[in-house]
Order: structure tokens, then sequence, then C-alpha cells
């Protein structure tokens, strides 16, 4: 599968059609645990490649301000029509302008072809304030079936991440729902001051 059959048609045909196997129906727990630790609710935050973001619905409930979700896709983003305390946004992410505190990762990283991984950590990198972290999951191991999902591994995302962000925390996801239990890793990656 190439870029352009990742493109907006391919994941509203996804939506369309309900193949969203990656979709949840609730927000991860490994992330709103790293929430509920989060004391300022000024932060901004963006959720690329959001789909439902159900992430957005929960961090809305705990009262954070500041919160902005995009999809290439403007199927998912129906849902958040009218509602003022969630800022949807269809768009391309790496046309995407703006600063952010906060990157939420669930499972958008997954989803890019892998050549455009360097990419995604460059463009996280612009759109983050100093300071500002990515926050989410990444699978750790690769896949037998070509994607999406593609997978990846520590190691990997040690030297993709590394030279442009603090890997401040990349650890086994101890929350994980069943299905996804051991083979994802909760990350923290910082960008320096």
């Amino acid at each position: 599968m190439n870029k352009e059959n990742l493109g907006e048609q391919y994941w509203t045909q996804r939506y369309i059609q309900n193949e969203t196997g990656w979709d949840m129906g609730m927000a991860s727990p490994p992330l709103t645990a790293y929430f509920d630790q989060l004391v300022s609710k000024e932060v901004s935050i963006l959720i690329p490649g959001a789909g439902n973001a159900y992430e957005a619905d929960y961090l809305s409930e705990k009262a954070f301000q500041n919160i902005t979700v995009c999809d290439l896709s403007a199927v998912p983003l129906k849902r958040f029509e009218g509602n003022e305390k969630i800022r949807a946004i269809q768009c391309n992410f790496f046309e995407l302008k703006g600063s952010y505190d906060l990157i939420v990762e669930q499972t958008f990283f997954c989803a890019l072809d892998p050549e455009l991984r360097m990419a995604y950590v460059e463009k996280c990198y612009q759109l983050l304030n100093p300071g500002g972290k990515i926050a989410g999951l990444l699978f750790k191991s690769h896949f037998e079936k070509h994607g999406p999902p593609f997978g990846g591994t520590r190691e990997e995302y040690q030297i993709l991440f590394g030279d442009k962000f603090h890997i401040k925390e990349m650890s086994d996801a101890y929350n994980s729902i069943p299905p996804r239990f051991g083979n994802e890793l909760f990350v923290i990656f910082e960008k320096g001051i």
C-alpha cells in the first residue's frame, strides 16, 4: 500500500463501511490515567488523526479548556459539530498550523505509511511549544500482515524520536485494553526548552 492509498478517500471509506477495528468505543485507559495526573486545565492539546476521539470527550469532561482534534476525513469529526469545547479541524496533519503544549498519540502514528514517520516527528516538533510533549501509545512489535496498522520497536522509536525529543518515558503500558495488552508502549517525548 502506498501513501496515495492512505489519503482522505481511503479513511473516509473505512469510516463509511465501519471498518474501524482500531476504534475502542472509549478513551484508552493508559491515556485517561495520564490525563488524570495533569494539573493545568489550560494546556493546549492536539489529537491528530483523531477519528472518533473519545480522548477529547474525556478531556472535555475533565474540564480541559483547549482541545483540538484533526482528521483527514470529515466523517468522524461530524460528532463534534456544535461542541464548543472541542475544536475539530478536517485537514492533513502535515499542513496543520498552530502551537500546542501536548500532542496525544493514539493510533495515528501506526496508521501512517512508515515513510512518513520522520515527517511526523518533524511536524510534532514544529507544532509543540518549548517544553511541549507527545504522550501516548505506540505498538511494540511489527505485524505479520502489511498495514495499516504499522508496528515498530522500542529501538526504532528511540532512534526516530531521540534526535528531536528527550525520551521521558517509554515503558510497557500496564493498563492497555485486553486485545492490546502486552503490545503497547506508553511514551512521553518532551521537546527541549
